[in-house]
């Protein structure tokens, strides 16, 4: 009976059939007593109550078996369900790299697993990773956002692919400190610090359209990962893989996208090296430059461009892709150095300073009022004593992005990064007079 019991979820239910199973079982019983006894007629009587007494003690038995074996289901249930927060994490999550690899003269890949063991969530192809590095030297950590260079289903690691850039002198934040850490001191088993996958440079792969991806140097890393989704989830789909680097010593992953387009018929590959040796005969396609005469001379009709790259790469592609004709709603970029062209083609806000306004940082309890001079917010921020994240200070990767929750600002320079509603690029930002309270 406890075993049917069980298996009734509504306690209602469970009461009314214990109490009809409790009163049908003593009045079968009573019926077989009376009948071999030769029992007296006051007996039926005295087996009627019985049976009502009965079927009310069951009743109250189903009724209180219901609170207990919900609980003992919930308590039976609860270990197969995995911890919200192996499914998605908010602000920092530590990773270990599982595997460093070389992948040309300057470009190096870090695989990373979750150190806590969790599952990891789905990114868009072209998305980028936020990572912290705590660097000797530095007074504060060191935050830089990197694409992702890989796509795998299902998620079992991240995949960073970064080039070593040189470091230049006299910068109090050295643009390429962060990658020759990573080049020269974090090895397989060291742990970094990430944020989720974030970014708007991306990738969707249900549309039916043509891709063209264009990309020199490391900017070939997101182009990898949207080649990879397209060929697994949308293999139809016609892509032109257009690739600049100067020669086969510093073409990264050339064999990984030669190996792709042998599983995809529907991609093709196009490979310019700028001063190829002999060695490299057969690994390129033609002696020069990814330009836009050659993206010209094999234009792909109706199709969505996207673009990765060094400034001056991408504003000769960009150029060469308005002059013949293609929307802009159609070519997509993503740099994280601010190009002198790109930003002059946008109507830059006229931010004049700023004497009076008080700044409320709301997460850090803190208010300040701003000084007139001050270059932006996160200066400012950083003035007083607080540590928002930032990456390019710039307004092109959008990791200082933050909610405005009162007041108004006006921009230095007009972003590059999309910017969510309600929030605001504090790098590159400054209060209008009155008061500002930033969810910092």
């Amino acid at each position: 009976m406890i075993r049917s019991l069980q298996a009734i979820h509504n306690p209602f239910a469970r009461s009314a059939t214990a109490a009809l199973t409790a009163f049908s079982a003593i009045t079968l019983a009573s019926a077989i007593v009376i009948g071999t006894t030769k029992a007296k007629d006051d007996a039926y009587k005295t087996a009627f109550y019985a049976a009502l007494a009965g079927a009310g003690c069951g009743a109250l038995l189903g009724w209180v078996y219901a609170g207990t074996s919900q609980t003992t289901d919930e308590v039976r249930d609860e270990p197969s369900s995995p911890p919200l927060e192996w499914h998605t994490w908010k602000d920092w999550r530590n990773f270990v790299v599982a595997r460093k690899v070389k992948e040309s003269e300057e470009i190096t890949s870090f695989y990373l697993q979750s150190q806590d063991g969790g599952e990891l969530p789905n990114f868009q192809p072209g998305q980028f990773l936020t990572i912290k590095l705590d660097i000797s030297g530095q007074a504060k950590p060191v935050i830089r956002t990197y694409s992702l260079s890989d796509y795998v289903e299902p998620h079992t690691y991240y995949r960073l692919s970064i080039k070593r850039e040189p470091i230049p002198a006299g910068l109090d934040v050295m643009p390429g400190i962060a990658s020759n850490f990573l080049h020269d001191q974090i090895h397989e088993g060291d742990v970094i610090s990430a944020k989720p996958p974030s970014g708007k440079f991306v990738l969707d792969v249900s549309k039916p359209s043509p891709v063209v991806l264009i990309s020199n140097g490391v900017g070939i890393t997101p182009m990898i990962s949207m080649a990879k989704a397209l060929t697994q989830l949308n293999p139809n789909r016609s892509i032109w893989f257009f690739h600049g680097a100067r020669d086969g010593r510093f073409h990264a992953f050339r064999d990984e996208v030669k190996a792709i387009a042998a599983q995809n018929p529907n991609l093709m590959l196009h490979f310019a090296y700028s001063r190829p040796r002999a060695e490299d005969i057969g690994h390129h396609h033609s002696v020069g430059y990814v330009d836009a005469g050659l993206i010209q001379s094999l234009m792909v009709q109706d199709a969505d461009y996207f673009l990765c790259g060094s400034p001056p790469f991408m504003e000769s592609i960009r150029e060469g892709l308005k002059q013949a004709d293609v929307p802009e709603s159609r070519v997509f970029f993503e740099m994280f150095t601010k190009a002198t062209k790109t930003t002059a083609e946008r109507p830059l806000e006229d931010a004049s300073d700023v004497e009076n306004a008080e700044i409320v940082f709301a997460q850090s309890n803190k208010t300040a009022l701003w000084q007139a001079g001050a270059d932006n917010l996160l200066e400012f921020a950083e003035t007083n004593g607080l540590n928002p994240p930032y990456s390019c200070r710039q307004g092109i990767c959008g990791t200082c992005q933050c909610k405005l929750l009162e007041g108004e600002v006006e921009y230095v320079e007009t972003p590059t990064a999309a910017i969510d509603d309600g929030s605001v690029l504090i790098c590159i930002a400054k209060p209008k007079p009155s008061r500002l309270v930033l969810d910092v």
